[in-house]
């Protein structure tokens, strides 16, 4: 391993001089045909991936009103800023901004009570309700699956990883029962299912028996625009994730804390505390930062870690578009993503020790920016709206 892993030097967020704009607009499409388009996504409450889906979606139906049980506009990605969005009758329920999870039981009646009843086209973006939206009998309903309810289907995982306790897990299952009956009840509401990996298409097949044809959600390569220097690598490993437990991030703590490499570590959450507690002095915690200062940071790293199974997975591409290469975990979505030896280096088990044996892997390996930020380039939000515009084009030519 390179020596100018080791040490506790302090982490600067590079200069933003080196960022380019963000790309602004829309992008309309024209698939609809003058067709009433509305787009339903199960809850704005939070910045993550499949948001950016919806936000990919408001732009090339700029027209259309986004419907959900819930929505906290402090959370949107800048893109839904300005976007028409229509709230379920749990938008006036006490607390639910802060306590929106303990309201499960009441989220299938509150999709179902949306009146789309005046739409042609219904475009869902779903990973537990938005699929189960009723729409007209001759309308065409196009949902864009990130999963199948996780807390339903993979009940036992969904549980350790979220730390209940020893009352909530006793109360919990029988009322995953009656959603998970509900999710399969559901799953022949929509006419055509498009999930975001291979791995979802075949977890759409398992759960639900039904065919899902892949498009992979948009990735903005342009917002990770800093350039990296294509000769000279920086001196240390980046992670950009949530901080909860699943997304496996105390992987990457204890083996560079082990080693003494220097690793920074973006982004918060419920498993920070016990991140830090376990970290090294080589291991740095930056909180949430800015898409400026995260871009920055991408190309300033050496390369970024991914130690987390996800359905898909957008950081290995944005570390791939700032011409940077990935060491991840060999499973879920990052099959799709990563070339094991071209644009990143996989790890096959969930130790410490197997990703600091990648990280050598990576660190030995010639990485061609060039190349990297080429293949990223193949997941763009263009890329991601013309396929899905053909899916929605041939379910509506189906429809007649």
């Amino acid at each position: 391993m390179s020596a100018t892993l080791v040490g506790r030097e302090s982490v600067e967020v590079p200069a933003r001089e080196s960022v380019a704009p963000r790309r602004p607009g829309a992008f309309p499409s024209r698939v609809a045909g003058g067709r009433r388009v509305a787009i339903v996504h199960d809850y704005l409450n939070q910045a993550g991936g499949a948001e950016r889906v919806v936000g990919t979606l408001h732009r090339m139906f700029p027209d259309a009103p986004i419907y959900t049980t819930l929505l906290d506009r402090d959370t949107l990605w800048p893109v839904l800023r300005d976007a028409d969005v229509r709230t379920s009758w749990m938008q006036r329920l006490p607390g639910v901004r802060r306590h929106f999870r303990k309201y499960l039981p009441l989220y299938p009646r509150a999709i179902e009570s949306l009146d789309l009843s005046a739409y042609d086209l219904v475009i869902s973006s779903s990973s537990a309700w938005a699929k189960g939206a009723v729409v007209r009998p001759d309308a065409v309903h196009v949902c864009y699956c990130h999963t199948p309810m996780r807390f339903a289907w993979d009940y036992d995982r969904y549980v350790a990883r979220e730390r209940f306790g020893r009352l909530t897990r006793l109360a919990l299952p029988p009322l995953i029962g009656r959603l998970r009956a509900w999710d399969e009840r559901t799953a022949s509401r929509p006419d055509v299912i498009v999930a975001n990996s291979t791995a979802i298409a075949a977890r759409v097949a398992r759960c639900w028996g039904r065919d899902a044809e892949v498009v992979f959600p948009p990735v903005d390569v342009a917002r990770p625009s800093a350039q990296a220097d294509p000769v000279r690598r920086g001196d240390f490993y980046l992670v950009v994730s949530r901080l909860a437990p699943y997304k496996r991030v105390d992987l990457a703590v204890e083996a560079f804390t082990r080693t003494g490499w220097r690793l920074v570590v973006v982004g918060d959450g419920p498993d920070r505390a016990a991140l830090e507690r376990i970290a090294g002095p080589t291991v740095r915690f930056m909180g949430r930062l800015d898409d400026g200062a995260v871009s920055r940071l991408y190309a300033a790293c050496r390369g970024v870690i991914f130690p987390g199974e996800e359905d898909f997975g957008i950081v290995p591409l944005e570390a791939n578009a700032a011409g940077r290469p990935v060491v991840a975990y060999r499973a879920g979505g990052a099959l799709d993503t990563v070339v094991d030896g071209r644009t990143g280096v996989f790890f096959d088990a969930t130790t410490p020790d197997s990703l600091a044996a990648a990280v050598e892997r990576c660190d030995e390996t010639p990485w061609d920016a060039a190349a990297l930020r080429s293949h990223a380039a193949r997941f763009g939000e263009e890329a991601f709206a013309a396929r899905l515009e053909g899916v929605i084009g041939r379910a509506l030519a189906g429809a007649g």
